[in-house]
């Protein structure tokens, strides 16, 4: 299939910080992606938590499954659209990389720890991570992805991180923040990819966990829907099967509407370029409608699930396991690995070696330096 004019073409990418020749059998975007997949953040990837915390069942989603959602959703729809679907899906297996422990509960606690030492953004963590952390090849630390991929990658960025990394890098990935201009449309897709896939994953995982039930999921018009067409369909469904086929209903409607109106906004648009896109505001968009319904959906999770007493009182453990990692590693550096321990900033050599931990692993660790077991 051939790209759109509006695509990111890998024959035309701004570049990586580090040179390097071609791969021979492979554009700049897929060999982007099979450097994420082969590198070690994505494999942490899988016993760090997406709601539930990684010991409380086999079955929920992790970072992991969540991001190989996300590729496939971004996928898909690239495919209609005509955009890159390599590079949709870099950004999609990378997004979360620099994601902490124990989900959103870590990530908070590890910003209120650094408050005083510039803070902590995951998606800025994801971008130092393939930018700084990983360490793979012998003349650049990171991955040395391409300005596309990490420019996806950095999906939300404050001003103040923003001039920094500017002027670090002039006209790099941050300038966009400054300037108020949208990433390329495939980082927007993998933006709303996002979305799409956890509110489908989390209703899931929280009817699993017993949490909600479906008797409360009728009173969100983008679920009620479509499980009334699934009954009305097969009317001896039941058990998963009735959540799973309302489930999927919803996700393709959400796919389709998502497609139609991303169609007709490039159609009025007219971007005749990957750059006349980034400079036309965002393109990549719901209709009115579903992003009313997906927007009730998100409430609902927010409400029932994710401020469910039962998950609060985990993620309250989270954020004390979180904090006192990094008041013990502050105060003994040489409990940390001795290239993080040796590094002059302290507060961000220990926010860094927090957030690239697994969630089991934080525990363990927590438990050694505190004597104190949490999370059981």
């Amino acid at each position: 299939m051939s790209l759109a004019a509006y695509a990111c073409d890998a024959a035309q990418s701004r570049g990586r910080r580090h040179a390097e020749p071609p791969a021979p059998t492979r554009t700049e975007y897929q060999r982007d992606r099979d450097r994420i997949v082969h590198s070690t953040a994505f494999r942490r990837l899988v016993y760090k938590t997406q709601v539930f915390l990684n010991h409380e069942g086999d079955l929920f989603r992790t970072r992991l499954t969540h991001s190989l959602e996300v590729a496939q959703l971004g996928r898909s729809v690239a495919r209609s659209l005509r955009l890159n679907e390599d590079l949709v899906e870099a950004i999609a297996l990378a997004h979360d990389l620099g994601h902490t422990p124990f989900g959103h509960a870590g990530q908070d606690a590890l910003d209120d720890c650094m408050r005083e030492h510039g803070g902590f953004e995951h998606n800025l963590q994801s971008l130092r991570v393939v930018d700084e952390l990983e360490e793979r090849y012998p003349a650049f630390n990171g991955l040395n992805l391409t300005f596309e991929t990490r420019e996806g990658i950095l999906k939300h960025c404050s001003r103040a991180n923003a001039q920094r990394l500017e002027a670090i890098e002039p006209g790099g990935v941050a300038r966009r923040f400054l300037e108020r201009t949208q990433p390329s449309l495939e980082a927007q897709l993998c933006n709303l990819a996002d979305e799409i896939a956890y509110n489908a994953h989390d209703i899931d995982d929280g009817v699993r966990s017993g949490l909600i039930t479906l008797d409360q999921l009728g009173e969100v018009d983008l679920f009620r829907t479509f499980h009334a067409q699934a009954l009305a369909e097969h009317p001896r469904l039941q058990g998963r099967r009735v959540l799973y086929e309302s489930i999927r209903r919803m996700l393709s409607a959400q796919v389709y509407d998502l497609i139609d109106a991303t169609g007709a906004a490039l159609r009025a648009a007219a971007p005749a370029s990957a750059d006349d896109a980034r400079r036309a505001g965002p393109l990549v968009a719901f209709g009115d409608g579903m992003r009313t319904r997906s927007a009730a959906l998100k409430g609902f999770l927010l409400r029932n699930l994710y401020r469910h007493p039962q998950v609060l009182a985990m993620t309250g453990q989270a954020r004390q396991v979180v904090r006192e990692l990094f008041d013990a590693y502050r105060a003994q550096p040489q409990q940390m690995p001795p290239d993080f321990a040796a590094r002059e900033n302290r507060a961000r050599a220990v926010a860094d070696y927090i957030a690239g931990m697994t969630d089991r692993f934080a525990m363990r660790e927590h438990e050694r330096l505190t004597g104190t077991r949490l999370l059981t």
